[in-house]
């Protein structure tokens, strides 16, 4: 590879680089173009959430995780370290684990403690590449 340009197309997701092939026979030709795959050794598991389960704050941010006391719903708030985002998504970096239900949308109305009616209906989608929407 001799140059990679930093920018990713944000449509596509696209990264434009050149490389440099010997071409001692002449069978590359100014014009040809190929399509290249590009493998990563590196797999990596990532804890995601939507991003509208964050509360982003100057002092930190937190997810309010759902938990069950007396037989009620109960909110409980969490600070968490978060990572790359893509989409609506965000990975978490510290603070959750796997698996904890989670309040993700309307929890800037919540404090730690609050009583909570689930209603996954009202949820909203949620995707790795969002496509925009002519609201007309």
């Amino acid at each position: 590879m001799t140059t990679v340009n930093p920018e990713v197309e944000t449509a596509t997701r696209n990264v434009r680089a050149r490389a440099t092939f010997p071409n001692n026979d002449g069978r590359l030709r100014p014009g040809m173009f190929a399509n290249v795959e590009v493998l990563s050794p590196d797999e990596r598991n990532v804890l995601v959430i939507p991003q509208t389960a964050v509360l982003y704050a100057p002092y930190g941010d937190s997810v309010f995780a759902i938990e069950t006391k007396d037989k009620q719903l109960v909110a409980h708030q969490k600070f968490v370290r978060l990572g790359e985002r893509r989409g609506d998504l965000v990975a978490v970096v510290q603070g959750l684990e796997a698996g904890e239900t989670l309040v993700s949308s309307g929890a800037f109305k919540l404090h730690n403690g609050s009583t909570l009616i689930l209603r996954n209906d009202l949820a909203p989608a949620v995707e790795v590449a969002p496509k925009l929407t002519d609201p007309k």
